[in-house]
């Protein structure tokens, strides 16, 4: 993983983007049923001295500290229990500590001022969510996450408060989300928006989410079942000619709109790398 700690401040996630490879999670908590995911959702305290803490370890490790990686830090819940902005408070009283966030969210422009006194004092980066910019098939996709260009208006906000942003265009859904049309929109408005990079990723399909995801696929888009079925043939990945041509096409697209951009595999340049151990006999 390009990060070294995580904090999740809720378990379970209201946005119910039918594709959440996090849905497998709440199984641990003996939540056994796929929908349970979106519809019970565990808000964990946030005791201050506590996360002070843990990000002073996170800090002195150097490595990243991931805010949202299973749920959406900013999903509605967030509105009210605030848990997340307890996180983002404690994370100033450990100036140095690396963070980012990755939101399908409005919310987060609520925090435009907390963010920016974290980016003159830490290394703070938010990472939008962005599938399409078709609100018809956003809702159909991600029910309850704000619309497209809410999430373009809320980046435009934290690049004017000076909060590094970064498109995550991920994942890529075969035969919905990977034309070329569509995906020079995203990344166009993205960079219009601020963005100073972007990230892209195939759709993931883990035991779990394949199953549900199939089952919406069959509700809602019916034809496109068999095409999934031999794409995703024996493996959570689609086959691997087909996610060449699609990170190529958005390589080139993004290389077009002067927008720097990796694939989610490529680790960056300061990401952990592996170390060999060395043997002393």
């Amino acid at each position: 993983m390009p990060f070294g700690w995580t904090a999740n401040p809720y378990r379970g996630c209201e946005m119910g983007c039918r594709y959440c490879y996090a849905r497998y999670t709440h199984e641990f908590l003996g939540e056994n049923n796929p929908w349970q995911f979106e519809r019970r959702v565990y808000v964990k305290n946030a005791e201050p001295a506590a996360l002070v803490t843990e990000l002073t370890r996170a800090r002195r490790s150097g490595l990243l500290v991931a805010i949202g990686a299973a749920t959406d830090p900013y999903q509605p819940g967030e509105a009210r229990f605030g848990v997340t902005r307890r996180v983002l408070e404690a994370a100033r009283a450990a100036p140095g500590v690396r963070l980012s966030i990755t939101t399908k969210s409005a919310l987060v422009a609520r925090d435009a001022g907390l963010l920016a006194d974290l980016a003159r004092r830490s290394e703070v980066s938010v990472n939008f969510s962005i599938t399409t910019l078709d609100t018809g098939l956003a809702r159909r996709l991600e029910p309850r996450a704000p619309r497209p260009d809410l999430r373009l208006a809320a980046m435009r906000a934290l690049t004017r408060a000076g909060v590094p942003t970064a498109l995550f265009l991920m994942p890529v859904l075969p035969y919905l989300t990977d034309d070329e049309a569509g995906l020079r929109a995203v990344l166009g408005a993205a960079r219009d928006a601020g963005a100073g990079s972007a990230v892209w990723n195939v759709l993931f399909l883990r035991a779990g989410t394949r199953e549900f995801f199939l089952e919406f696929l069959a509700a809602e888009f019916p034809g496109l079942v068999p095409g999934y079925r031999g794409l995703y043939a024996g493996s959570a990945y689609a086959a691997r000619a087909y996610v060449a041509r699609v990170e190529a096409r958005v390589a080139r697209l993004a290389e077009a709109a002067a927008f720097p951009g990796r694939r989610r595999c490529d680790r960056t340049p300061d990401a952990p790398a592996d170390r060999q151990l060395t043997l002393v006999w």
